[in-house]
């Protein structure tokens, strides 16, 4: 009972909000930077420290973070996505593989970025699909979590990508209307 209630709260979001959004995402789009300091994935080569990744793409990100965080590009919500929220769950829960944001190569262009965020969707979806309701009582072993529910821990990874993927919706507006920003 659990499951599928959770389960749809996803599904209902990407299927009929997010992933159509995502639909005909160009490169310019994906590494638009909104203002000129914003945090991206660019190539290993390309610029200054505090990435993260293996290469040949890599995701900006300097610990601590700075304050005001940065604002970020497409491609590095997406990034985070692919590999923090769906990778490294898949990977501890459902037989993904190994994942996390130092474990990736960042991808460089919109469409293999829009390849592994469909690949890690769908782990994560038929492995939410799995678990029972015996499963979702359990505790989930996350670190800094150790005591929540795998239920918690699936709601949790559900609000990251509804917030990230409103983040994205955003950047894609702003994005259709640059020439009215001003800069």
């Amino acid at each position: 009972m659990w499951r599928d209630d959770l389960l749809n709260q996803l599904v209902w979001h990407w299927d009929n909000q997010l992933r159509p959004r995502l639909d005909g995402l160009s490169d310019d789009e994906y590494f638009w930077r909104p203002v000129p300091d914003a945090w991206t994935v660019r190539g290993i080569d390309e610029g200054r420290d505090g990435v993260l990744g293996l290469g040949p793409g890599v995701i900006e990100f300097e610990i601590p973070v700075p304050d005001p965080e940065p604002v970020t590009t497409i491609a590095w919500r997406m990034g985070h996505i692919i590999a923090g929220v769906f990778g490294e769950r898949n990977a501890r829960y459902f037989g993904g593989p190994a994942m996390n944001h130092h474990e990736y190569s960042y991808p460089l262009s919109a469409a293999e970025a829009l390849a592994d965020l469909d690949a890690g969707h769908a782990r994560w979806r038929a492995g939410v699909e799995s678990l029972t309701d015996e499963d979702l009582r359990l505790n989930c072993r996350e670190p800094g979590f150790e005591s929540d529910s795998m239920a918690a821990m699936v709601i949790h990874i559900h609000r990251e990508v509804l917030h990230h993927g409103a983040e994205i919706a955003l950047l894609r507006d702003l994005y259709l209307r640059r020439d009215q920003l001003g800069r």
